[in-house]
């Protein structure tokens, strides 16, 4: 047997705010596929708030499947959302959005062997924020003050049935 106690494991870590729950907003959403080929939109979160305010949190990201619907329609809903009937919706429409996020760090191993240390949100992660609290997302309407245009349901012609 031989072993280097001198050596030290290769430890990537990312890890860039504690345990916790963060208002959040989401600062960049990046469309792809999964490798079976479903839509899926990477949301890069940043705390919108408090001592971490400016601070990455976490990559989180939307799977538009049968399987992936259920936790679609809950992000959705707690970013002001439409997510219920059919909706069409951009992933711009997303950007600028808050919510109450979950964070927790998480570790895995790389192929390499290496160890990678990250942010993660878990599965039922993203609440809505309380009316009147401040950083609430605006309404999703076209009254809202932001310039972007609001995803409405659109009864003829959905992308994404909820």
């Amino acid at each position: 047997m031989e072993i280097d106690f001198d050596a030290s494991d290769r430890v990537s870590d990312y890890v860039t705010i504690p345990a916790g729950t963060y208002l959040c907003r989401v600062a960049e959403v990046r469309p792809g596929s999964t490798r079976a080929g479903d839509e899926r939109w990477s949301m890069r979160l940043v705390v919108a708030e408090g001592q971490h305010t400016g601070k990455q949190a976490a990559w989180d990201s939307l799977v538009f499947s049968s399987r992936g619907r259920a936790r679609a329609r809950a992000v959705l809903h707690a970013l002001g959302l439409p997510a219920s009937g059919k909706v069409k919706i951009e992933p711009a429409d997303l950007e600028g959005r808050t919510a109450l996020v979950e964070i927790r760090p998480a570790e895995y191993q790389s192929p390499a062997g290496d160890i990678v240390r990250r942010n993660e949100v878990p599965y039922d992660g993203f609440r809505a924020v309380p009316p009147g609290d401040t950083g609430a997302s605006p309404p999703a309407d076209s009254s809202a003050p932001s310039g972007r245009r609001r995803p409405r349901p659109d009864p003829n012609d959905g992308e994404i049935p909820f």
